[in-house]
């Protein structure tokens, strides 16, 4: 059994972030949390998630104000699921740190 957590940047100014956490047994994924997270004015802000919690495969998208929605993903191979989560982050977290920048912004 095995737990890993770590950090990947996204960007050269290191202001954005993919935190991980991965439990495995011997040889299979059996849960994690993979979450997309911006710096702003001096602290990390949670933007976008995938978890396994209430015993489904979700993603959360985060609003500034503190309001959050789940999204019910049918992904039931959890390997694959973590996939899905660590691609769709790397390829839309600026669409999603624009989305909540432009929040963050309006919340002032």
């Amino acid at each position: 059994m095995g737990e890993k957590f770590y950090f990947v940047f996204l960007d050269n100014k290191e202001l954005n972030r993919l935190r991980f956490w991965i439990y495995t047994d011997t040889r299979r994924v059996m849960n994690f949390v993979v979450q997309y997270e911006t710096f702003i004015n001096s602290e990390w802000h949670p933007v976008v998630g995938y978890d396994l919690a209430h015993n489904s495969f979700h993603r959360d998208v985060m609003y500034s104000k503190g309001k959050k929605e789940k999204y019910s993903i049918p992904i039931q191979n959890l390997k694959d699921a973590l996939n899905y989560a660590e691609q769709d982050l790397e390829d839309r977290w600026e669409f999603y740190r624009g989305r909540f920048y432009k929040e963050f912004k309006k919340k002032k």
